[in-house]
């Protein structure tokens, strides 16, 4: 998360020093032991863009035994507004929603012990910017409402990770400091992931059949680069000089098997990348990169005779902080094609015109071309592995247990690995934090690699005092970060961020999952994956199948569960570039979260139906019944004089070639009028056997839905649908088609929503 909204919060402070209320102000204006595969990207054996449809392949006779675990899989859609609400991510106020281009999703992953049904974990891929203190405590609380078969979820075992898109509607978050550029809580963005995470809980729930699980992991090396490698070199050199790369590489994969006919179920998998292909300038909806791979994976299983129906591919995040898709590194947008200046990412002093670029930079699409290559990217990466595991795969086996707690990373007091005695402190961002960073830049005079005293003007420290002033004791504590904002210990009308945070781990035999609720760092998660190995390496460590100690495999997911921004090391954060400056409880923030971990880790080892309960810690406030919401409700729509909802403005052609675009536009209404959850706006039909069979929905990438306010005060609006042809990995055959449009009407006098319909013209691909 960034980037421009702390400008448009100091801005917004600033008008509060002339006025009486600032809030209203704010508002106002707007290693791991097991087979690894390696996957080369470049040898590219079919043509480029295409998916490659793989064989069925047999299954494995090592699997022949009694199943090991209880396993569901399920997916729902979550898709908020995707008008007229700020997108999640990017932070800029002038970022609102005008369309969708592909659904976003909860994906469910549950596992429980065969031997006792009771002990399960459940792990959610939402494609959304981050877990949320207030999403998880309503999909807790919805939990609660389906019945006693449900009473075995909860706070413990139910982690809720976002895949970090910044392309899906925003105004949804507890905190106040996020809901700045999105004017407030929206309750139909919110209620739309809460409502679709249960949705998939519950078809996994459903669903639970014995089956194996096998863990792998493959290397893929053209996804993924470090957008922070000034910082990444301050850290020490022997340790830099164990691993190959600036980032990590590696893509983790948790393979689901049915036992009943082997069928595979679905796939987890862990990678880093951030989710900013889709570029700040993007106003389309959609799961960015990981959203992308997750879709293509499930389309393809489909197709396979392996596949079970309902096959779920989670794609979720990892040590994502210092990453980024655009891969070909940061340049100067300023006519002057130089790289960015490598220690703060500026150029001429500036950090607006610096840009990093994906691998399809040169299309003017706001990202879409180099969000799909970086998706298909993940995608074959692990699609290649998930084939290799077929006799190769590591099968796990062993107890399924959790723990979650919560702690104050206000004031935690912890032993540095030196020996001293150290503290943590309130959350704080610095300066280098409102620079944003290569993936976005911010505004103002920010820059980067900005420690001690401050070399922005002077007038944002007037604006930071206005909101509050950080007491000596709080800027000794950040040192060497300069506080632009003390966020922890702003609490009016309601805290801005986090200081009472997640502490979780999920076992699943071998498997240890770190949930994360910052971004940790590539050194970061490294350092924290490897005390967590070396910790549970001391605690009897071994498989139910063997009396060898079998080594642990260590994954990070997250951003989960709430959303306290990075996770950088003590080195990195000592340069105060973004990552730095925006690591909320001090210097010591990675050590507290690897203290608190490691601390817990034993409960994860005492014997099934043993008592060894954990304090629940200090409950997070929730702030969903007092949060502010700025953002209008649809008041109405109309249809122009003279015509009718759905009724055709502009026609498509009579034919088009492959490669070429579709274009129609409807007379429309609000989408916000009906999400269409579970179903679409839009679909594209293929005349076949004299009926017309949908063959693209909202969940095809190439299938694009743009809706645009024509008249504010009449309520008239349009909507154009655009088919990218052969786009996407999907298909086409020759033939006709038409583009059918779905919608829904607000009435001016009842308020009564009225569903309605538009079709095309038809047209041929030849």
């Amino acid at each position: 998360m960034a980037r421009s909204h702390i400008a448009a919060a100091l801005a917004i402070a600033s008008l509060g020093l002339l006025i009486t209320f600032h809030l209203i102000s704010q508002f106002g204006l707007p290693s791991v032991g097991f087979f690894r595969f390696s996957y080369d990207p470049d040898d590219t054996t079919t043509a480029p863009g295409q998916i490659p449809i793989l064989p069925p392949v047999s299954q494995p006779s090592a699997f022949d035994h009694e199943p090991v675990y209880l396993l569901g899989v399920g997916k729902a859609d979550i898709t908020g507004p995707v008008v007229e609400i700020n997108l999640m991510g990017y932070a800029d106020p002038n970022q609102v929603g005008s369309g969708l281009r592909q659904r976003l999703y909860s994906r469910a992953f549950i596992v429980g012990s065969n031997d006792n049904p009771e002990e399960r974990i459940v792990y959610l891929v939402l494609d959304t910017q981050s877990g949320d203190t207030a999403v998880r405590h309503g999909i807790l609380e919805g939990l609660k409402k389906l019945g006693p078969e449900y009473d075995c979820y909860g706070k413990s075992n139910v982690a809720v990770t976002g895949t970090h898109s910044h392309s899906g509607p925003g105004a949804w978050l507890n905190y106040l400091l996020p809901q700045i550029t999105s004017k407030g809580f929206e309750r139909q963005s919110y209620q739309a992931i809460v409502d679709g995470a249960l949705l998939s809980i519950k078809r996994a729930h459903e669903s639970l059949a014995p089956g194996y699980l096998t863990v792998g992991e493959t290397e893929i090396y053209n996804a993924n680069i470090n957008r922070s490698p000034f910082a990444y070199l301050a850290n020490p050199k022997e340790e830099r000089g164990r691993y190959e790369h600036e980032v990590d590489k590696t893509l983790q994969l948790l393979k689901f098997q049915s036992a009943e006919d082997g069928k595979e179920r679905g796939v987890l998998t862990w990678f880093p990348v951030h989710g900013t292909s889709m570029l700040g300038n993007n106003t389309l909806i959609s799961g960015d990169n990981k959203g992308v791979a997750a879709v293509l994976f499930e389309k393809d299983m489909q197709s396979l005779e392996e596949g079970s129906n309902g096959f779920v591919a989670g794609f979720s995040q990892a040590n994502v902080g210092d990453t980024s898709p655009n891969v070909l590194g940061a340049y100067c947008e300023d006519g002057s094609g130089e790289a960015c200046n490598f220690e703060d990412s500026t150029c001429g002093g500036r950090t607006q015109p610096c840009h990093g670029r994906g691998p399809m930079f040169r299309k003017a699409d706001e990202g879409a071309s180099s969000c799909f290559e970086i998706g298909q990217r993940q995608y074959l990466g692990a699609k290649a592995l998930y084939l290799s595991m077929v006799t190769k795969g590591r099968l796990l086996s062993g107890p399924v247990r959790s723990y979650h707690t919560y702690r104050d990373f206000s004031n935690q007091t912890l032993q540095h690995p030196n020996g001293s005695v150290v503290n943590t402190c309130p959350a704080a961002l610095g300066y280098s934090f409102a620079a944003g960073t290569t993936d976005g830049p911010g505004a103002f005079d920010f820059t980067q690699n900005d420690t001690g005293v401050p070399n922005a003007n002077p007038l944002w420290s007037v604006v930071r005092n206005f909101l509050r002033e950080p007491s000596e004791t709080q800027k000794a504590c950040h040192y060497p970060k300069p506080i632009l904002l003390d966020v922890g210990e702003i609490e009016r009308p309601y805290l801005w961020t986090p200081n009472i945070v997640d502490i979780q781990i999920l076992r699943i035999g071998q498997l240890l999952i770190i949930i994360s609720p910052g971004e940790a760092t590539t050194m970061a998660g490294r350092r924290w994956k490897e005390a967590i190995a070396a910790s549970a390496s001391t605690l009897a460590f071994t498989s139910s199948t063997s009396n060898e100690q079998d080594p642990p495999v260590v994954v990070l997911g997250g951003p989960a569960n709430s959303y306290t921004h990075y996770i950088a090391t003590e080195e990195e954060y000592g340069i105060q570039r973004y990552e730095g400056a925006s690591t909320l409880y001090g210097p010591h923030t990675l050590n507290a979260y690897i203290n608190a971990t490691t601390s817990l880790l034993p409960h994860l080892f005492y014997p099934s139906g043993s008592k060894h309960p954990i304090e629940p810690g200090p409950d997070p406030p929730i702030h969903t019944n007092i949060s502010y919401n700025f953002n209008s409700a649809v008041r109405f729509d109309r249809a122009p004089f003279f015509k009718q909802f759905g009724q055709v403005l502009t026609d498509v052609a009579p034919s088009y070639q492959r490669g070429e675009t579709v274009r129609v536009t409807f007379v429309g209404a609000n989408p916000r009028n009906n999400l269409r959850l579970e179903g679409t706006f839009v679909a594209v039909e293929h005349l076949q056997g004299g009926k017309w069979v949908t063959v693209r929905d909202d969940s095809d990438w190439d299938l694009v839905y743009r809706w645009r306010r024509t008249s504010t005060l009449l309520g008239t609006s349009e909507v154009e649908v655009t088919w990218e042809v052969g786009e996407g990995g999907g298909k086409v055959s020759g033939g006709l088609y038409r583009v059918r449009y779905f919608g829904d009407k607000k009435d001016f006098g009842s308020g009564d929503v009225e569903a309605f319909e538009g079709v095309s013209g038809v047209f041929g691909i030849e």
